[in-house]
């Protein structure tokens, strides 16, 4: 396997465990904690289950490599709003470093594809593979 293409399967696993993660985390505790916060930010409450989902459902997409572009803008979106809304005051460094860092690793997976080792890779023409 070509190094680019380890690279971008370590990255695609790192990613989506870190979303899976985080949204388990969202159903564990409850979500009505979720819901909470959010309101309290004053943000409609459908975001908060939304949120959770597209962490929990497309971590684990992106773990298995499937739809890996799509899910990737999903996860870009979630960032941008968690940047500039729960994390806008505190800064860089102990603030929102860690979503910056994802996003980025998302704009990665939707400019590369899911790389190797992909369902999507099962599921596209060959030709289509690593695209």
């Amino acid at each position: 396997m070509k190094s680019y293409q380890l690279g971008t399967f370590l990255l695609r696993l790192m990613l989506g465990l870190t979303f899976f993660i985080h949204g388990l985390g969202k159903f564990q505790s409850g979500i009505d904690n979720t819901v909470g916060f959010f309101h309290s930010m004053g943000i409609p409450v459908f975001f908060a289950y939304a949120v959770a989902v597209i962490e929990f459902v497309g971590g684990a997409a992106m773990i298995l490599g499937f739809q890996t572009r799509l899910i990737g803008v999903l996860f870009a979106i979630v960032m941008i709003g968690a940047i500039f809304t729960a994390k806008s005051g505190a800064g860089f460094t102990g603030g929102y470093e860690l979503e910056v860092a994802l996003f980025v690793v998302s704009l990665h997976m939707i400019l590369a594809g899911s790389g190797a080792y992909a369902l999507d890779n099962r599921l596209q023409k060959p030709e289509e593979h690593y695209s």
